[in-house]
């Protein structure tokens, strides 16, 4: 969505659930790297990032949070290379931390792109990384003759940033009433992030096509069935009568014509139940026959509608955020019981022959809540990333061995991720342990007043109100803690936790009034007169506070509204607080009424 007074749009269907299933250990984050035949220069990376950016506009955004929806605002962010120094994939989105959602590093011969999967899908990530490659290697290579690839000129800004879901939305197609089954499930604990298990296997294009035309298939369709069988042989006693299900990420710009460069991708689930006489043959030809079936157009479109249908629907639109986080989340759970693994083929990569001198090859990974094989070729090499959070590598090594049974020759790449010392991960731990010590010196406290109030009175009487200080101290503390990236939006927490948290206390000693006959105005007066001392000693943009001034206007309401029902008695701060706070409003609509009308506009947008 753009206009000529904003600079922001909404997320594209796809994209509406990535914000609120991300977190530390399941980051959607993937990596695009190309491996060149030379040292990486970060100097001329960062001359060749500042270039492609000028091409792609649509990456210099952040990710904000409205009332009903998440949405993408432009933001004058320099995006900057950095040496890698973090695990692969780590965690890009960070709720109320104001940065971009991608970050380009490097180690030794090797350039690294990585995305937040709400930005941009597969396609859109390795358009962005030839161009950096291409870029680079211009800049770094001035003598040559290097002919320059990149997106149709023609393109405008409008076709890059449009939401495909939307355009090729129809309510007239039927919806898809097939019902899924219930897929094996890869069991044992999980991982943490940082210790996710990351391989790679090379393969030769030209002996992979041969093998796949032999049995009359694709590549995708031969590497689809490896993959199923290679599960099958770790799948639990309890489990056997289940289907091995893959979840193929599809591009819709196949079906549907399309320039964007958001996400625009749907998937097939591709499955076999197995016995005990089945044959890789058999898996094979069963694989084949669901691909035909579920790439046809009319099906792809009925499964693109489906999704938009529920975006579209009322009363999803009309339903808070906070609230309707839960129920996406539910949503992606009950959806992920009909996926054993996912297998993401992102295609051919071409760049000109003259490029080939200096590239070793292109991969591609991606964060997992369990097993994930992603794949790209360029050249005569194709390179298969395992990313997994199970224990062992038992499903990898037997995909490794079915290709060696096939004759398909191949060969692991040797890992090297700077990023997963033992310093970087007792580094992480820090914080971690001080929540943790905070956590348990609260808890403490609390048992031993109880310890002395019955020791010393044989009862517990006072000690209930030292626990509860505990309980109001620790909630505090974590709300500040949580919020801690924000500082506006970690007042207007704090101004609710501690109003409530006074009314209690006031109600549950006797009922003396002074919560809402102070507290709460004053409360409220100071975390309005200090939203403009912030805002002006962080230099905050007009958008990035406004919305929290209105929102702590709209409180200052609040207490004059007691003092008309009568629950205020001294009502002289509640007066002022109310004045001010309708005074506030009216300048606010009065002398930046357009700025304040956009605000409104993307926190409620429906």
């Amino acid at each position: 969505m753009r206009t000529e007074y904003s600079n922001w749009r909404k997320l594209d269907n796809a994209a509406l659930a990535f914000p609120l299933v991300t977190g530390e250990n399941d980051t959607r984050v993937f990596r695009f790297y190309c491996q060149l035949k030379e040292e990486v220069d970060s100097d001329i990376l960062q001359q060749a990032l500042d270039r492609t950016m000028e091409k792609y506009p649509l990456f210099q955004a952040v990710l904000r949070k409205g009332l009903f929806w998440f949405y993408l605002e432009h933001s004058h962010i320099r995006a900057l290379v950095k040496p890698e120094t973090e695990p692969p994939c780590s965690r890009l989105y960070i709720p109320d931390k104001k940065s971009l959602l991608f970050q380009v590093s490097y180690y030794k011969e090797r350039i690294n792109f990585e995305v937040f999967h709400a930005l941009t899908d597969g396609t859109g990530a390795m358009h962005f990384l030839q161009e950096l490659v291409q870029n680079y290697l211009i800049l770094a290579h001035p003598k040559e003759n290097f002919p320059e690839i990149g997106r149709d000129k023609k393109t405008g800004r409008g076709n890059i940033e449009e939401d495909s879901f939307s355009q090729y939305y129809s309510s007239d197609i039927p919806k898809n009433r097939e019902k899924k089954k219930a897929a094996v499930k890869l069991k044992g604990e999980k991982l943490v992030h940082s210790d996710m298990h990351i391989s790679e296997v090379v393969l030769s294009v030209k002996e992979v096509h041969q093998k796949a035309r032999s049995y009359g298939v694709s590549i995708t369709v031969l590497l689809t069935a490896v993959m199923l069988c290679s599960i099958r042989e770790e799948i639990p006693k309890n489990q056997q009568k289940r289907p091995v299900t893959l979840m193929i990420p599809v591009n819709l710009r196949n079906y549907f014509p399309s320039q964007s460069m958001t996400n625009f991708f749907g998937w097939i689930e591709v499955g076999y139940t197995f016995s005990d006489t089945t044959t890789f043959e058999e898996v094979l030809a069963d694989v084949k026959r669901q691909f035909e079936q579920e790439l046809e157009k009319d099906k792809i479109a009925m499964h693109m509608n489906d999704y938009v249908r529920i975006e579209k629907n009322i009363f999803v639109r009309a339903v808070p955020l906070e609230i309707k986080k839960y129920f996406l989340m539910i949503g992606a759970n009950l959806g992920s019981r009909s996926i054993t693994a996912v297998y993401s083929n992102i295609g051919i990569i071409r760049l000109p022959e003259e490029y080939r001198e200096y590239i070793r090859h292109f991969g591609i990974f991606a964060s997992t809540n369990s097993l994930q094989m992603c794949s790209c070729s360029y050249g005569d090499e194709m390179v298969l990333g395992f990313t997994s959070k199970i224990p062992d590598d038992s499903i990898q090594r037997n995909f490794r061995r079915m290709l060696s049974e096939e004759e398909i020759p191949h060969r692991e790449l040797k890992n090297d991720f700077p990023g997963c010392g033992e310093q970087q991960r007792l580094e992480r731990k820090e914080n971690q342990r001080i929540v943790q010590t905070f956590s348990f010196l609260c808890l403490a406290v609390a048992v031993i007043c109880g310890m002395i109030n019955i020791m010393t009175a044989g009862t517990l009487n006072w000690s209930w109100f030292a626990g509860a200080g505990c309980v109001c101290a620790w909630l505090v503390v974590m709300v500040a803690y949580s919020k801690r990236r924000n500082i506006l939006k970690n007042e207007i927490w704090q101004l609710l936790l501690i109003s409530v948290i006074a009314i209690l206390w006031d109600r549950f000693t006797g009922w003396r009034g002074w919560s809402v006959d102070f507290i709460l105005p004053f409360g409220v007066l100071s975390v309005q007169f200090s939203v403009p001392v912030i805002a002006r000693v962080n230099c905050l943009k007009r958008e990035e506070y406004l919305f929290y001034l209105v929102q702590a206007c709209i409180a200052g309401l609040i207490p004059m509204i007691l003092a008309w029902t009568g629950v205020v008695k001294f009502v002289y701060p509640s007066v002022i607080c109310a004045g001010i706070s309708i005074l506030t409003l009216a300048a606010l609509f009065i002398f930046c009424k357009k700025d304040t009308l956009r605000e409104f506009h993307k926190k409620l947008r429906m």
